[in-house]
Order: structure tokens, then sequence, then C-alpha cells
């Protein structure tokens, strides 16, 4: 029998590799930024169109590439950061497997110019699919351009699985905004179909932060600071009072690597005991910096999962040191025994001896003996000058009139009270249709056939769907004005999101005075929204949008009115008075679709009569 097993060419090895280190247009933005992060650059910028999947360009003023290494680059596990095994255990760059250009390069066009500081002209290669189209020697500035397009050209069943345009550009922000956090000292500009979304010059790593997520950022922090052999930890964590439902704003970052780690974010939220409400999350910009041998980053081609040394000592030590914090900067509540100054004994009063206070008392007060005949009194009214026999005189000859009259054999008076129905001779049953509620969750209500149990929350996600989506279409929604205006703060990428939302949110019912980078002004808001309800329902949108929740919708009103109803709808465990249980089941009856809710669960199931004998039967 002949052999079976071969080795596989270069380029299928390459596109096997790439569907793990390339999900995505964000995976190829990470990959770009830390290798122009690791040659040193000071001046970074990232252009992408189409969310990445047109075009994604990285351009720096870095060391560059000699004409040997623009070509080696693109081999697989070709590799500037490391030599030797020894070296993963004493890592001081964000790259070390060799594998990020190979693996684009077989899936896309790639473009790269590159010119080392000491030489006179660069290197201009072009790839498509792992194949070298061209190599040339070009006129360039100092550093190195990849310029990556038509993503998954050669694998169309990838390109189709990528979401909207939203999503992805949501996922490219967030690995931006990685890279920029763990590096405050370089600049960076982010450029999205020719506008510009971030500038941001070198700074400090607060001032970093507040660059990103608006200004309003800044009173939200709170530094944390501690030191040990084990680990070194500063950054900022927020107060409570700012937590949010959604999990943004949270980054960990060891040696300057973003990392994901839901064991260190259990210490975090264990130091917020007793401050979060139920469900909300703090944000938190951490920085931790530990023995490179102490840590083990090759776990995932990605580079966000590490494997620590000793994790149990870093969760008690990342644990106390947020509590120290909170409580330091008076975050936390503590018990006060201060006294009020108020109520503090004057200084000149401290020799002087208390006395007991005088009392005066009228010893010939009686309270029970009559008042004084004669009394001043003073009053506006004049006083009456016709006797009170003037107004009896009004009286006289009433009751000799009240006598006859009664006595009138034409007038008959009733004497008893009326208590007799005008149906009295009929057999009329009141036909009582009554709802019940089960455990806060289910609304039961009796029908001619047997009942129909509905689920309360999925029932009014499909009223509150239906109402939304007709007010978008129609463009005839009621709004209620605010008393006064309400300023809600977002980050700038939220803020550009919301511009492309604000048609749709203003056939809602909301009502916009004023946006610019970093908030927003609201004057009006939907009738069946609170006003304690807007921050909420907003950033539920935002998280839903870009997260990529709801992606079956048909268009981008689908998506609105779908977070919407499930961020206003009432939820499980919420008591309903009768009325409200009975107006809950004639609205869902009365929608188009009232089987299933807008995610294609259903609302309500009937249980015959016949099923019930069915039960009882022996």
């Amino acid at each position: 029998m002949s052999s079976v097993i071969q080795l596989l060419p270069d380029h299928v090895a390459n596109q096997i590799a790439a569907g793990e280190v390339v999900q995505r247009p964000a995976s190829v933005v990470k990959e770009l930024l830390e290798n122009a992060v690791d040659a040193k650059a000071t001046d970074i910028k990232l252009i992408i169109k189409d969310a990445g999947k047109s075009l994604v360009q990285v351009i720096d003023n870095g060391v560059g590439m000699s004409v040997t290494d623009a070509r080696l680059c693109f081999e697989r596990h070709a590799t500037s950061k490391i030599r030797q095994a020894e070296d993963l255990f004493s890592l001081h760059t964000k790259g070390f497997r060799g594998e990020a250009l190979a693996s684009i390069a077989a899936i896309a066009h790639v473009e790269m110019k590159t010119k080392q500081n000491q030489e006179e002209l660069g290197h201009h290669i072009i790839i498509e699919g792992s194949k070298l189209i061209s190599q040339e020697l070009s006129v360039l500035p100092k550093g190195t351009s990849f310029a990556i397009k038509n993503l998954f050209f050669n694998i169309p069943a990838r390109r189709n699985f990528l979401k909207s345009d939203i999503v992805e550009h949501r996922h490219i922000v967030d690995e931006f905004q990685r890279v920029a956090l763990a590096h405050p000292n370089i600049y960076f500009t982010f450029y999205h179909n020719g506008s510009e979304l971030f500038n941001l010059p070198p700074s400090n790593s607060r001032q970093r932060i507040v660059n990103i997520f608006s200004g309003k950022t800044n009173e939200k922090l709170v530094p944390v600071q501690e030191s040990t052999e084990i680990v070194s930890i500063q950054g900022f964590v927020s107060k409570p009072e700012f937590a949010k439902k959604s999990r943004g704003e949270q980054f960990f970052f060891v040696n300057n690597r973003y990392i994901k780690s839901g064991y260190l974010h259990h210490a975090l939220i264990a130091a917020y005991d007793g401050l979060l409400k139920d469900g909300s999350q703090p944000s938190y910009f951490l920085y931790l910096d530990v023995p490179p041998h102490s840590i083990d980053i090759n776990i995932h081609p990605t580079k966000t999962e590490i494997k620590f040394d000793d994790e149990h000592a870093l969760y008690a030590i990342l644990r106390s040191a947020i509590k120290h914090s909170l409580g330091q900067f008076n975050v936390a509540p503590v018990l006060d025994f201060d006294r009020d100054s108020n109520l503090d004994t004057p200084y000149e009063y401290k020799d002087k001896e208390s006395s007991f206070p005088t009392i005066q008392v009228d010893g010939n007060y009686n309270p029970f003996s009559n008042p004084p005949k004669e009394t001043t009194t003073f009053s506006n009214y004049r006083t009456p000058t016709k006797s009170v026999a003037s107004w009896e005189s009004l009286y006289v000859g009433l009751e000799t009139a009240v006598d006859d009259f009664g006595e009138s054999p034409e007038m008959e008076m009733e004497s008893e009270t009326v208590s007799s129905s005008l149906f009295e001779d009929m057999d009329v049953q009141k036909v009582v249709n009554k709802t019940y509620q089960i455990h806060k969750k289910y609304i039961v209500n009796p029908i001619k056939s047997g009942m129909v149990i509905v689920d309360q929350q999925r029932a009014h996600q499909r009223v509150l769907y239906e109402q939304f989506l007709r007010n978008m279409t129609i463009h005839q929604a009621s709004s209620q004005q605010l008393l006064f205006p309400l300023r809600l703060f977002f980050s700038s990428s939220e803020m550009h999101l919301i511009d492309e939302l604000k048609e749709a949110l203003v056939n809602t019912g909301f009502v916009f005075e004023e946006a610019n980078d970093s908030f927003l002004q609201i004057s009006g808001i939907p009738v069946n929204v609170s006003e304690s309800e807007v921050s909420i329902l907003l950033e539920q949108l935002l998280s839903d949008l870009q997260d990529g929740i709801s992606e079956n919708s048909f268009s981008q009103n689908d998506r609105i009115a779908k977070s919407m109803a499930k961020s206003l709808a009432v939820k499980t465990g919420s008591y309903l008075t009768e009325k409200e249980q009975e107006n809950l089941v004639n609205g869902l009856f009365a929608c188009k679709d009232p089987n299933v809710s807008p995610f294609q669960k259903p609302t309500f199931i009937t249980i015959k009569v016949e099923d019930l004998d069915k039960k009882f039967a022996l």
C-alpha cells in the first residue's frame, strides 16, 4: 500500500493557520498595530474602509525593514522577536509566533512599503494569496506601511460569516483602544471611511483614558497603586455610582499586553462587595507588571490568555489594593465618629457651673374657669345691626306649608328606599374573565376551551417591539417633553454610532437638542419611557448594536426596536396588578404576530380542558 501522509504546501498551511490567527478584520488591526509598536514607532496611523472589509492600513514611523527582512517576514514562523525556546519566558515584545503576516498574506491582498532610516530607498512589495506579485525599490518615508485589501477574497465562506459593518467596526475600535491604552506615550490616529475618529497625542495614562472615553470619564476614576515582590499594580477603577449594566471599559494589562482573565475580574468585583447594584459592572483600567518568567503567554494565538505562577496571591493583592483605594478616597462607606461642631460646648463656658433653669408658675390660673365677660375683639367685619329674630322670620310658616304639602291627596311621598332591580325577573349571569399571575412570571387567563399561559416578559417585548416599529415606520411617535433637559455622556465612538441612529431614535419619540463628541442633550423622550430609564436604554442599545445581537434583523430600525423592547419590557419577577395583566394580554393578542417574541421565542401556550381531564383520569 502506498504512503498517504504528505507535507502540506505552505500556502495551504498558511490558510489553515489563518483560521485561528485572523478571525475578522479586527484581528488584522491587532497584529499590525502590535508590529508597529514592536518596531519602536512613536506615531501610528490606522486607516480602515467599510469596517476593514475593503481596507485596513497601518502606517508607522518605526525602524523599518531591510530588503531581506521585508521578504522574509511573510514566511511562516519567521520573527525577529525570539531566537530560542527560553526567550518565551522573557518576552518584552507583543509578537513572537511569526504567524501573523504569513496568515494575512494567505487570505488577502497585501501591499507593504518599508524603509530604514539609514537607507536612501525603500522597498515596495505586493503579495496576493501568498503569491509574490511585485517587489521594487521606491522612494518612501522612514517606517513601514501595511495595506490589507479584500480580506478573505479566496475564502467566500469566511467572508460571508462576517457580521454587519457596525459590529465589525466595534471590534476594530476595541482592538485600537486596547493598544492605545497600553502605550500612552505613542501618538495614535484612527480614520474610518475618511473621517477621523481618534486623535490621541502622547500623554500619561489618565489623560489617554479621558481622550478615548470623553472628558466626563475623569471624575469617575479612582487611582489604584500597589507594589509588591510578586506584582506592581497601577491604574484606575471607577466609582460605584458610575457602574454600568454592560461590561464595557474593562481593561487588564499585564506587562503592557491586554489580557482577559475571569479570575482577576472576580477579584475586582469582590473588592466592590456591597457597593454595586445587582448586575452592575464597574469600569477599570489596571496595569500589572510581573516578572516575565512568572507568566506563560503562549496559550492561544490571540495572546489574550495568560497563566500566572501564583494566581492566588495575585488575586488577594489585587482585591486588597482596590479595596484600599476605594476606602482611601472616601468611595467606600466608613463609620464616622466625628461630632457635629454645632453641638460642642463653647470654650469660654468650660469653667462655668450649670444651674437649674428658673420656672415661673401662675398659681391663680384655672383652665376650667369661665372666660371674662368683657373681651376686646378686633374684626374686619362690621357688626350686624339687625337682630337675630329677623333671621328667624324667614322660616315663619314653613312648618305649616310642609304639613299641608304632606297631607295633599294628589302627592305621594316615598318612605322606603327602592331596592328592586329592573332585571329582577331575569336570570342574568355575570361573566368575569379574570387573570392570575403565577410566580411573578406567567399570566394565566381562562378561555372557553381551557386556559392560556402567557410569559409576561416575552409578551411585553412583542407589544413594545411592534409599537416602536410602527412609530419608526409611519413617523408619528408621541413624545413627552422634559422640564429640564437630560445630558448624557458617551465616548467618541459611541457618539459616532448615535449620530447614525439619530433619525430612527427621533421617530421613536426622542427629541435631541444638542450633541458633540462627548455628550448628548435630550429634551423629549417616548411616552412609555421614564426619565430614569433613558440612560439604561441607550447604553443597552449601543451594546446590542456593537456586540451583534439581533443579527437576524431585517434593517437598522428592526434592530433598534428589538433592543428598546428588550430594555423596557417588564422583567420576570415584577408584580402586575389585575388591570396591568389584562392590558398586557389584550395588547399581545392585538399584535400582528402574537405567537412569538421579537427574538423568535414562544410568548404563550394553550392548555385545553381535555388535556386537564386526561391528567386527572384514572
